[in-house]
């Protein structure tokens, strides 16, 4: 048996010791350089940026939405104010599960399916950072439930804030309009530095229009939050700027006289200041709850509101066009003094009917047996179809369209709201261009009588007659008069008027014959003089809604209401030193003498009884 003796290499096993000394040393160092150089980095280098991180988990940001603007009426009563409220905000990125969040939340405060949904798609178009209202005006009840159990609801809280009403919701809905949430078209137009926020924005009316006043700017707060991100103090605040408040020239009595006074009709009346051109009636009935719409209104209210026959959601004084009827008439008659084409004195004999040379076709007038021999005033006062349709025929459509252009027909009044049509009157080259056709003569004819393709809104109708009120100077409508910013009223500067050239005795010749609709024994609106000491210049028209033929007769009785003529009714008052215009359109009502007249003496007594507004 042989043994095995192993020697050991000692200076081998040495070396090996050493080399790994030195590696564990090398490592050590290298590690303590790097944590050295991380700890230099993150105290000197990065210590900006890491305390602002550090701070941020602290320390958040937070907007401070501006108060919006007041408006009121012309004597200082509030037509959109500011009402306290509490409203339920969630931020998406401090809630752990927002599904389950949600969940629980509609099963504890009764939440709807449709807020829910509504709430979706609101938070998808913010940054998750941003806080999304998920209930708006809570009641006491609500606000009560969720305080006992709000420490379980991560990012989810309760703010105190305001929210907007309308005390004369339905009579102003569409001259003041509304406000409602920011949808995503919004969103992508609105400046998110302003409206980081904001939750609402004007959608129509003067709430739409003068968007950027009523606003205001956005101010900031710091505050300092525990770990669950509830609020513990506030550190530092940018006020916001509030809004501006709109004074309005609108008179909400008379708003509330001529909404009262159409009764049973829909349609539209307008009145106008003629000095300054201060709107003081902008009535559309049917009108609606604009207070539903801030809030956010039910799928099933607002379809009832869209399939309505009434059509409460259309601005009929702003985009209502309607046939003008014989309210036409005087501007016809003075363009036929101007382009002398007539002369006062000029006589027509009116047999009931009118017919073009060499044609069969009869123009009826709505008088059946006609009204015999009758010049320009007798025209205006009785309102003699065959008068008109000759001179419309003498004078020509052209000249026609030309001449009403110059009192606002055809274009915009450029009043201080969104969304305004401009009607028409017809020319040879509208009608080439629209329908590719020639002119014919007798569209010419009905065109002098307010009918066939011409279409003109009620303000347009109240602007040209306040433009002849002035003598030709054109009246410039607005509503808004005055803007408050830092409590201190600024008058809004309204640009220069144009005047009409019109010769002064034609003028008078077409005022007298208005002055006659109203006070003479056979003016057709003669009912409304009763009891005045002052005169009205007025004009009747009403104008068909649907075409009657050659040989049948029109029976109000025997057809639908809906197809029954409209009812208008321009003038101005007092006659020798106009205050005020207005026009009135009564759908479906009928006769301008019986119906809009009535209307308009309404208003105009109103106003005319009480100390005027400087």
């Amino acid at each position: 048996m042989s043994s095995v003796y192993s020697v050991k290499d000692s200076h081998t096993e040495n070396k090996i010791f050493l080399s790994r000394i030195v590696a564990i040393f090398i490592f050590i160092v290298t590690l303590i350089i790097v944590l050295l150089a991380r700890l230099i980095y993150l105290q000197v280098v990065g210590h900006e940026h890491y305390a602002s991180l550090a701070k941020n988990n602290r320390i958040k940001l937070v907007p401070v939405p501006p108060t919006r603007g007041i408006i009121y009426d012309r004597k200082g009563r509030i037509l959109a104010e500011n009402l306290p409220s509490y409203s339920l905000e969630l931020i998406p990125e401090q809630v752990p599960d927002l599904d389950k969040t949600l969940s629980r939340l509609k099963q504890l405060l009764d939440i709807s399916e449709e807020k829910i949904a509504q709430f979706r798609r609101q938070y998808k178009q913010k940054r998750r950072f941003n806080s999304t209202p998920l209930l708006l005006k809570m009641n006491d009840e609500q606000v009560a439930k969720f305080a006992v159990v709000r420490h379980s609801f991560p990012g989810v809280d309760i703010h105190a804030g305001l929210i907007r009403h309308y005390p004369y919701s339905e009579i102003t809905s569409h001259v003041v309009g509304y406000v409602g949430r920011i949808n995503v078209k919004e969103l992508k137009r609105l400046p998110e530095a302003e409206y980081r926020g904001t939750h609402h924005v004007g959608k129509t009316g003067i709430e739409k229009s003068y968007e950027t006043q009523l606003h205001g700017k956005t101010g900031f707060a710091e505050i300092e939050t525990n770990a669950q991100g509830r609020f513990i103090n506030t550190l530092d605040t940018i006020a916001p700027q509030p809004g501006s408040d709109l004074y309005l020239s609108l008179d909400i009595d008379l708003q509330k006289t001529a909404y009262d006074a159409l009764d049973i009709y829909n349609g539209v009346v307008t009145a106008i200041d003629i000095e300054t051109g201060g709107v003081l009636v902008f009535v559309s009935k049917p009108g609606f709850d604009a207070n539903q719409f801030v809030s956010g209104i039910s799928t099933a209210n607002y379809r009832a509101l869209q399939n309505s026959d009434a059509r409460p959601l259309f601005n009929r004084a702003l985009r209502g066009l309607y046939p003008p009827g014989s309210t036409i008439k005087p501007f016809i008659g003075l363009a036929g003094l101007e382009y002398q084409i007539i002369k006062p004195q000029t006589s027509t004999f009116c047999p009931g009917y009118y017919q073009l040379p060499n044609l069969s076709h009869k123009y009826r007038d709505w008088k059946r047996w006609g009204h015999g021999a009758v010049n320009l005033k007798d025209a205006i006062t009785q309102s003699c179809d065959v008068y008109f349709y000759d001179l419309a025929f003498n004078l020509g459509i052209d000249n026609i369209h030309d001449f009403l252009q110059q009192f606002g027909f055809n274009k915009k009044t450029n009043i201080d709201l969104v969304g305004e049509k401009k009607g028409l009157i017809p020319s040879r080259k509208w009608k080439k261009k629209v329908k590719n056709e020639s002119w014919y003569h007798g569209e010419t004819l009905i065109t002098g009588i307010g009918q066939g393709f011409t279409q003109v809104t009620a303000l347009q109708l109240a602007k040209a007659t306040a433009t002849l009120a002035s003598q030709g100077k054109i009246v410039q409508p607005h509503l808004v008069s005055q803007i408050a910013s830092d409590n201190v009223p600024r008058s809004v500067k309204q640009p220069n008027s144009d005047t009409i050239p019109l010769q002064p005795e034609n003028i008078n010749q077409v005022i007298d014959a208005m002055i006659n609709v109203v006070h003479g024994t056979r003016g057709t609106a003669k009912r409304i003089s009763k009891g005045l000491d002052y005169q009205i210049a007025g004009k009747t028209g009403t104008a068909q809604v649907f075409s009657v033929k050659q040989d049948e007769r029109y029976s109000e009785a025997e057809i639908a209401f809906k197809l029954r003529d409209h009812a208008l009714f321009i003038a101005f008052a007092p006659a020798d030193r106009p205050k005020i215009a207005i026009a009135v359109i009564a759908e479906n009502g009928g006769h301008g003498s019986s119906v809009a007249a009535p209307i308009a003496a309404k208003v105009i007594k109103q106003y005319l009884s009480k100390p005027a507004i400087k």
